[in-house]
């Protein structure tokens, strides 16, 4: 017969775990104990992070409650009859921004692959190609995007061109989209360049083509290696297109600005901030959740 573990000397405790008459699992003692003592562990943190949460955003009001101009300063920012007569007005307007997101982001996608391609192609009859995507993406990196901006909506109109629009919607996009291709680019091409020359190597021993194995070994991982980083340039985006209000276009900015003029009380623009904050945040926590999510599946060794 077999004996038992008390019979045979041992500690059950040490049982990592076994089975019960019906052959299900039944967690050990001990395993028992190390979750139950994590959960108090968690349970501790949570306390902690939502005490000293407390305390800091106590600590934070009673500055900024206790200033000298806040009377003043409340009014000024944080009127409520105001803030009431802009957040229609102001969502009206965040549709024009969404509208722009949406369709900017399309194309800076599509022009920063593009981009991104004409910058690793190899050998010397390239050359020009490369080097002109090199130039875009110098030039556009640099110039501030106010400027670009300014240029596009107000230059382009001045020189009364036949059949070239001078909606500010249009060229307000048009400058968006040539200031983030260039970023976008950029890391389209890390994406390009971090994929490991073997894999181009095996494609072509398989018999593709160079641009067989680009379209379906390379840039498959380049792009699912860079979605992280192409997902923060896009909450960019989204809070960028607020500046086509520069050449008069309503959107959820200017429409602030049209009750700030009138009103001389800046509450509207503290609720067109905190719409584009709503907009925002879920974009934000998207990414981190797809960062996380990569970042789990890398350390298993699984596919990214």
């Amino acid at each position: 017969m077999t004996a038992t573990k008390e019979e045979s000397g041992e500690d059950p405790a040490e049982d990592p775990g076994g089975a019960d008459l019906s052959g299900s699992y039944v967690p050990s003692r001990r395993r028992i104990e190390r979750e139950r003592y994590k959960r108090a562990r968690a349970r501790r943190a949570t306390a902690i992070a939502a005490l000293s949460t407390l305390v800091t955003g106590a600590a934070l009001c009673l500055v900024v409650v206790g200033a000298p101009g806040w009377q003043r300063t409340k009014e000024t920012f944080f009127n409520g009859r105001y803030a009431r007569e802009a957040f229609p007005k102001v969502l009206e307007g965040l549709w024009l921004n969404v509208q722009l997101l949406l369709v900017c982001g399309v194309a800076v996608l599509v022009l920063g692959m593009l981009i991104a391609v004409a910058r690793t192609l190899r050998g010397p009859v390239f050359f020009p190609v490369r080097a002109l995507a090199a130039a875009y993406t110098d030039f556009f990196r640099g110039l501030p995007l106010i400027i670009n901006l300014m240029i596009v909506v107000l230059g382009v109109p001045a020189l009364r061109l036949q059949g070239v629009t001078v909606d500010p919607v249009l060229l307000g996009g048009t400058a968006l989209t040539l200031t983030y291709s260039a970023y976008v680019a950029e890391v389209f091409r890390a994406g390009i360049e971090s994929v490991h020359p073997s894999q181009r190597a095996a494609a072509r021993a398989l018999g593709l083509t160079n641009r067989q194995a680009l379209r379906y070994v390379v840039l498959p991982q380049a792009v699912r290696r860079q979605v992280p980083p192409l997902l923060n340039d896009l909450v960019s985006l989204q809070k960028d297109t607020g500046l086509v209000s520069i050449g008069g276009a309503v959107d959820a900015v200017r429409a602030a600005d049209i009750i700030v003029g009138r009103s001389l009380n800046y509450t509207p623009y503290i609720v067109a901030g905190l719409v584009f904050v709503a907009l925002t945040i879920p974009m934000t926590r998207f990414t981190d959740w797809v960062t996380a999510r990569m970042d789990r599946q890398r350390a298993q060794g699984g596919a990214i």
